[in-house]
């Protein structure tokens, strides 16, 4: 079986566990219990993402849709991602979560879309909490994962081209 590795971005709060729990077990948390970012120091949990954005084959940046500076935090991470990994196709989605919170929308879907095309990537807005598009957007993750074509994998074809 292949191994996919998934990285999801995000600020505090935004529902990032919320996402991947409500993924694998189909049950949504309720209580925010704050993870890994909120335990390290700030240098030190910045080259730990480092080190997951290395390692990462596919990334879901989840920003909440009840939050405009959670939106506006997103783009850095991107910029991060593209960074490191030193290609502008990445398998990336962007995602406005908590849709179930309608009322309180700060980042309208517009703003979102506009955002996914310039970057050229797909957009989806989800609930942890309703289950709306969770189980989409991984198989949406996973099939850009399958379809992607990184740089790392065209060098090593075209080295052992060359050699031959």
């Amino acid at each position: 079986m292949r191994e996919y590795k998934v990285v999801v971005l995000g600020s505090g709060g935004v529902g990032k566990s919320a996402l991947t729990v409500q993924f694998v077990t189909g049950t949504f948390i309720e209580k925010y219990d704050p993870t890994i970012e909120d335990f390290y120091r700030t240098e030190q949990f910045a080259s730990m993402k480092g080190l997951y954005i290395k390692n990462g084959q596919g990334f879901i940046l989840v920003y909440s849709l009840v939050n405009q500076q959670s939106f506006q935090n997103i783009k850095p991470m991107r910029d991060q991602i593209v960074r490191v990994k030193r290609y502008e196709k990445v398998p990336l989605i962007l995602v406005g979560n908590k849709v179930d919170l309608e009322p309180e929308r700060e980042v309208m879907s517009s703003e979102g879309r506009a955002l996914a095309q310039e970057w050229g990537c797909p957009f989806m807005e989800t609930s942890a909490k309703s289950k709306s598009m969770v189980d989409e957007l991984f198989a949406e993750i996973v099939r850009q994962m399958n379809y992607s074509f990184l740089p790392e994998k065209q060098d090593q074809c075209c080295t052992t081209c060359v050699g031959q």
